[in-house]
């Protein structure tokens, strides 16, 4: 959810974009907010959000949730999740960075993980900074390439 990545961000985004799209396509689908979002309170803004996830959901994909109350990892243990899911064949991971108040319970509840990169709470920009580079990161682990120092 929310606006397209922004100039400070945007050419480290998409390098780390660039990379990973030489070991799987990856790729930003950047939702905007409902039109009528400064009128709805938070509750009703975070349903209208929902809707617009929700309905761009496969059945098939797996939810990755990103939120400062879920699940850490190291990037190695990122790493063995990714192998994980290669190895189940999964179709697509989405990886789900909610709006500025979080996400409904539905979205919540569609997830196949909720995930935390920290509990600290960063702006979205760069939220999806680490995450492309976290996933880049995690796929020079797998290759044994030599990126990550351990």
């Amino acid at each position: 959810m929310g606006k397209p990545h922004e100039a400070y961000a945007r050419p480290g985004i998409e390098e780390f974009t660039k990379r990973l799209n030489n070991y799987f396509t990856a790729d930003w689908n950047i939702i905007a907010p409902p039109k009528n979002a400064a009128t709805l309170d938070e509750a009703a803004l975070k349903r209208a959000e929902a809707g617009l996830i929700l309905q761009q959901l496969q059945k098939d994909d797996q939810l990755i949730l990103l939120d400062e109350r879920g699940k850490t990892f190291s990037s190695p243990e990122l790493a063995q999740w990714l192998q994980q899911r290669a190895n189940e064949s999964s179709r697509r991971l989405v990886f789900l960075i909610g709006g500025a108040f979080g996400v409904d319970g539905s979205v919540t509840q569609r997830a196949d993980l909720v995930w935390s990169l920290s509990k600290l709470v960063f702006p979205h920009m760069l939220v999806r900074l680490i995450l492309a580079e976290q996933l880049y990161r995690a796929c020079t682990i797998l290759r044994n390439e030599k990126y990550h120092h351990m």
